[in-house]
């Protein structure tokens, strides 16, 4: 009796461990493969479409960054190009005026001294008649009985005087001036006085023009010829 339990109870195992294996295999034929193979694929797209779309945004970011550098280099090229024009064409205005000023003061110049041969010419002229009329003396003008022979010389010196003042204007008007430094006793200048000798006087301060030998001239402000002059030393 033991014997035939024991034999029922080894063969209910035997079969019970058959029906649980052949179980599973009958359940995983009939189950439907789209389940299984949806849970894998969902959590790899999950986990691979982050990181992707992170490197889409880092390659789109790159993409953009590098386009708008050359914009910028661009942009920095043409405002440097800009100034550098504007330089150039500042310097070209100002470059244009110092011309326009130059040749002005050059056309003025050749206009204010083109007679400065003629009138070079001309002092030795006007030197002549003013020899002349200090060749007068002065008793004779102002006496007072005057023959015929001394009105004559009176009439000829007033005449000769009348020329050389009208002449004199007439020089003024084109720029020639004559001038004398001893008439108000000026102190010796080397610019426009030329030293022929010099002297001690007394009650007059050194370096003072005090003779005049020879009248100088000055065309529009220039000097022409300088004045031959005596000037005190006393020291």
């Amino acid at each position: 009796m033991i014997q035939r339990t024991f034999l029922r109870q080894s063969r209910a195992f035997s079969s019970s461990v058959r029906s649980a294996t052949k179980a599973p295999l009958l359940r995983s034929q009939f189950l439907p493969t789209n389940r299984s193979l949806a849970r894998p694929t969902a959590a790899s797209r999950w986990y691979a479409t982050e990181p992707e779309a992170k490197k889409v945004d880092e390659t789109k970011e790159e993409g953009k960054n590098g386009e708008e550098d050359p914009v910028k280099k661009e942009l920095e090229a043409k405002s440097k190009e800009i100034t550098d024009l504007k330089d150039k064409y500042l310097r070209s205005i100002a470059d244009f005026r110092n011309l326009q000023e130059r040749t002005k003061r050059e056309m003025q110049a050749a206009k204010d001294f083109a007679i400065q041969k003629f009138a070079k010419d001309l002092v030795d002229s006007v030197d002549n008649l003013d020899r002349a009329l200090a060749m007068v003396p002065e008793e004779k003008l102002n006496k007072e009985e005057k023959n015929e022979h001394l009105q004559d010389l009176v009439s000829l010196y007033e005449g000769l005087k009348m020329t050389e003042n009208i002449l004199m204007q007439t020089l003024k008007k084109h720029g020639l001036e004559r001038f004398d430094p001893s008439v108000e006793g000026e102190k010796f200048n080397p610019n426009e006085h030329e030293a022929t000798f010099m002297t001690p006087m007394q009650g007059k301060e050194d370096n003072t023009v005090f003779h005049t030998q020879q009248k100088g001239f000055k065309l529009n402000g220039r000097i022409l010829r300088a004045a031959k002059v005596g000037v005190v030393k006393n020291k």
